[in-house]
């Protein structure tokens, strides 16, 4: 039997990050719709595996690995962005972060300085601001 599976599945994508991803979305519509016992999320999970499959039986390779790659492109800017978010969190602390006026960079300036000038680096714009 396994020998027949792995002969259906020469020359089809099988599973990969975005199928993955589809999968633990379809868990939590279900897990949703226990509690909610909505129509539209049961049929929204139902679309979805019928996608992922399409997808895990598909032959048009690059098709599905240029998908692949969109999502992990996605997911890799949305991860980047928080981790940034994280950062300056953390940062919170010890510095204030400020937008240039006229070009919108944001600069880092050490907390409990007093009134300071601070000279934008990149369009080197002065404004003044309390650290």
């Amino acid at each position: 039997m396994k020998e027949k599976l792995q002969r259906f599945m020469i020359g089809r994508y099988g599973v990969d990050a975005f199928s993955k991803f589809l999968m633990v979305v379809i868990l939590i519509f279900w897990v949703l719709d226990l509690f909610i016992d909505s129509k539209i999320l049961y049929s929204w999970s139902i679309l979805l595996i019928i996608y992922v499959y399409f997808r895990m039986f598909s032959r048009n390779v690059s098709k599905r690995y240029q998908e692949n790659v969109k999502y992990l492109e996605i997911k890799n800017k949305v991860l980047r962005k928080l981790k940034l978010e994280k950062s300056h969190m953390e940062q919170r602390k010890t510095h204030h972060i400020y937008k240039c006026p006229t070009c919108k960079q944001k600069i880092r300036i050490p907390r409990g300085k007093g009134r300071i000038c601070i000279t934008c680096p990149k369009c080197k714009t002065e404004f003044t601001k309390t650290s």
